[in-house]
């Protein structure tokens, strides 16, 4: 994108896009998917500075920034222009700092939005339950349901086979999964903590879905000390290190 995009994007959101150069801007928003992908993403953009920067004190320092990135990129256009109006050198101004925001975006976006998120993880294998009773119904409609990603009727299906046996660990393994999967974090965070401090083959799988409900949850410092406790000779290793470095 241009500069002078950034100006217009900044003149039609304000309401402001002179009239002979607005039926052009909507055409080109129809018309041009980049230039609708950028505008939707300044757009955005400016909405969440306005939510975010709410502190006086960084919204001060927030504008010093902006003056200094406005003054490099608009001093040729702004010098030659010292005696026009008021209102002339508002706008200029104005636009200025539109296009300063778009040459900050790159870092903001970076630090808030390409922040890791459990989605950028969650990619769970389908399950194939090994059926240890007569009831295979109860059993095939558990793996069917969490496969579909239908998690509560998993959970409910779940549920059925853990009546029976509770001691069935791949079951509380895939069950605590489908609860983190519908926000039930307590009950999954239970059942995680007591298979990744057993023994079974299932612990360092339990060590890094619990890392993911921590992610979820958004407690990042708890979801860091889960993931180095994760050992080299474990299936999600690698994952493992991806995430605390990105968190790091």
């Amino acid at each position: 994108m241009e500069e002078q995009d950034y100006i217009q994007f900044e003149a039609y959101l304000a309401g402001e896009l002179p009239k002979d150069e607005l039926s052009d801007f909507e055409e080109r928003l129809k018309t041009d998917a980049p230039f609708k992908e950028a505008f939707q993403v300044y757009k955005d953009f400016t909405s969440h500075l306005e939510h975010e920067i709410t502190n006086e004190q960084e919204n001060s320092d927030f504008k010093a920034n902006l003056d200094v990135i406005s003054t490099m990129h608009f001093n040729k256009t702004l010098a030659p222009k010292v005696s026009e109006e008021p209102t002339q050198k508002s706008n200029l101004y104005k636009y200025a700092i539109a296009a300063s925001v778009a040459v900050l975006i790159g870092v903001f976006v970076f630090t808030q939005f390409n922040y890791p998120t459990y989605e950028d993880f969650n990619s769970y294998e389908p399950i194939s339950l090994s059926v240890r009773s007569s009831d295979v119904a109860v059993f095939n409609k558990a793996e069917q349901s969490f496969n579909a990603q239908n998690y509560e009727a998993a959970i409910a299906a779940f549920n059925t086979i853990l009546e029976d046996d509770f001691s069935n660990l791949e079951i509380q393994l895939y069950k605590s999964i489908a609860l983190v999967e519908t926000n039930q974090f307590e009950e999954a965070d239970l059942l995680f903590n007591k298979l990744s401090n057993g023994s079974s083959a299932y612990k360092d799988k339990a060590k890094w879905i619990l890392a993911l409900s921590y992610l979820k949850q958004e407690r990042n410092s708890a979801c860091i000390d889960v993931l180095k406790t994760i050992p080299e000779d474990a299936e999600d290793y690698e994952s493992a290190q991806k995430l605390l470095n990105q968190l790091d």
